[in-house]
């Protein structure tokens, strides 16, 4: 459940080092969740990063604290709520993801993000 003002973490190498969540598409409702992509502001950032502080960039939500439910009947969480920064083709920022991704990721079409993951749950 990431909403509006959400603090989360960096899922890649990017530079940022926290980001808070400024805009949710219309579309996608008031809460996001796995595989949605929100407009963030960069709250802190490393100097040799590609980002900087204060940037607004897109992100891509690839793990939250709440559970998701799969058509498997199955539920997959993870231990925070962390994304990915992306341009406008949706391709990542950053040459490097850290951490576990879920599959859904790569259900959405995000097949680069996926493929540069090291674990897909």
């Amino acid at each position: 459940m990431i909403q509006l003002r959400s603090m989360i973490n960096l899922a890649d190498n990017s530079g940022a080092k926290k980001l808070m969540v400024i805009g949710i598409s219309s579309k996608v409702g008031k809460v996001a969740s796995l595989g949605d992509v929100v407009l963030c502001v960069v709250k802190g950032a490393a100097s040799a990063g590609v980002v900087t502080d204060h940037e607004k960039v897109k992100v891509l939500v690839v793990r939250t604290r709440k559970e998701v439910g799969r058509q498997d009947g199955t539920y997959v969480r993870f231990d925070d709520n962390a994304g990915v920064v992306i341009d406008n083709q949706g391709l990542p920022r950053g040459t490097r993801i850290l951490g576990p991704i879920a599959r859904e990721i790569k259900d959405a079409g995000y097949n680069k993000i996926a493929s540069l993951a090291r674990e897909v749950v």
